[in-house]
């Protein structure tokens, strides 16, 4: 076959129209396409593909390829890439700082490995050629079932921070969930986009500033308060970085959350300040006093055992997480995704299930819908397309897992989210298997 011929037949197979792929898309690739081989064939002799021969007339031996690196990869095509397109953005500190986890990693690694442990069991000739991904939670409609979790320090990474990440979700039909350490404001985040938005707070050991970031961020349209429940972090590589939140930034956050500082504190006043602020340890009566102070749904981050999950219930929260904190607070706890199915066992239906920690791909979203989950959250992903790229990279990002979804639930014969069931799971966690 003649090397030109050779490079339209690839041209045209890279190009072929995927599933949810728009007819645009399509065009835009096979013009792309068809660009990059005629460059090739340009930059190996002439237009044509055929050897180039020097002044003499005798040919010159084509280039030896060397391949695609990392650094000729014009952007990311799976969640995964963001990774390294984040890295050549990022300080090494603050790049650590999102992508490292606690101790020696088990647990973050645990998280995605375990996903992949559960295959996919899709029936066949089942006749779906297409499917719905809307669903709601807590009463909201959203598109996919897949939401931006709240993450700390969204604007050390990018100057979009917070406010791209929420208008990003708003366009993919989704809700933001927003970290009160994103470091902007709640207002500010809220003002960003009409789309709805999630609160989550870490407690002020003021309780008079609590109430007033509370009452606070109901003003502002927000439609639910999300209470991580396992706080703090320990990770090596912070510790070997000393990493900390830049003065400027810090000062802001904590006048954010409704703290009274003057711009001549110092840096080590200010940290001092900082590490007092905030109600590190908490019990259940936590639930009790948002309950007195605000009609917001309130949603418990940072479950995994049954036990907690029935509590959970008792005390009245309307959704639940099922997370370690991503790996980032204690090394050795279990996968959430290997927790998902006790828990949803033991709430039956009382409160709403959500998870996060893990999630990397559409078949992920699959698995833990199939498990309980009313939809995930995405952290890491998140991050690290907002550093990435921005706004940009967090539509990306989120539109990589609603077309990797799409593609597995067709495969799967779902038309719809309902039809996802653990019928389609091979080698899933035992849902009877006891913890406590």
């Amino acid at each position: 076959m003649q090397r030109r011929s050779f490079t339209k037949l690839l041209a045209l197979g890279a190009s072929g129209q995927l599933i949810s792929e728009t007819k645009a898309q399509a065009e835009a690739a096979n013009e792309a396409a068809n660009e990059a081989a005629n460059e090739a064939a340009n930059e190996d002799g002439n237009e044509d593909g055929n050897e180039a021969a020097n002044e003499d007339g005798k040919p010159v031996p084509a280039k030896k390829s060397t391949g695609w690196t990392a650094s000729d990869r014009p952007d990311a095509v799976v969640v995964e890439d963001f990774i390294e397109l984040s890295k050549r953005k990022l300080p090494g500190a603050t790049w650590e700082y999102i992508t490292t986890g606690s101790e020696d990693q088990v647990t973050l690694a645990e998280n995605v490995n375990a996903f992949r442990r559960i295959g996919l069991l899709p029936p066949v000739l089942h006749g779906v050629g297409s499917t719905k991904l809307a669903t709601t939670v807590l009463g909201q409609k959203i598109d996919m079932p897949v939401m931006l979790a709240p993450v700390a320090g969204l604007r050390m990474f990018h100057p979009d921070g917070a406010p791209g990440s929420a208008r990003a979700a708003h366009k993919a039909g989704t809700i933001c969930a927003v970290s009160s350490s994103c470091h902007n404001s709640a207002e500010e985040v809220a003002e960003a986009s009409p789309g709805p938005k999630w609160f989550q707070i870490y407690m002020p050991r003021d309780k008079g500033v609590a109430r007033s970031l509370v009452r606070r961020v109901e003003a502002a349209g927000y439609k639910a308060l999300v209470i991580t429940v396992d706080l703090g972090e320990r990770k090596d590589a912070d510790r070997r970085n000393v990493f900390s939140v830049p003065r400027k930034i810090l000062l802001k956050h904590l006048r954010d959350i409704g703290h009274t500082l003057p711009d001549s504190i110092s840096t080590d006043d200010l940290e001092a300040f900082n590490l007092g602020a905030w109600r590190l340890s908490m019990s259940w009566d936590i639930l009790d006093w948002l309950r007195g102070i605000t009609k917001l749904p309130l949603v418990v981050k940072g479950v995994l055992t049954a036990s907690d999950a029935q509590r959970a219930v008792v005390e009245g929260a309307d959704a639940i997480v099922v997370s370690n904190h991503g790996g980032r607070r204690l090394d050795g706890m279990p996968a959430t995704i290997d927790r998902m199915q006790r828990v949803a066992e033991v709430v039956d239906g009382n409160a709403e299930l959500l998870l996060d920690s893990g999630v990397r791909r559409g078949t992920d979203v699959l698995k833990a819908l199939a498990l309980g989950a009313r939809a995930v959250l995405v952290g890491r992903p998140q991050a690290w397309s907002l550093a990435a790229s921005g706004e940009a990279g967090v539509s990306q990002m989120l539109r990589f897992f609603k077309e990797e979804l799409e593609n597995a639930m067709i495969s799967c014969g779902c038309r719809d989210v309902g039809d996802i069931t653990s019928e389609l799971l091979a080698n899933a966690p035992l849902a009877d298997r006891p913890d406590e």
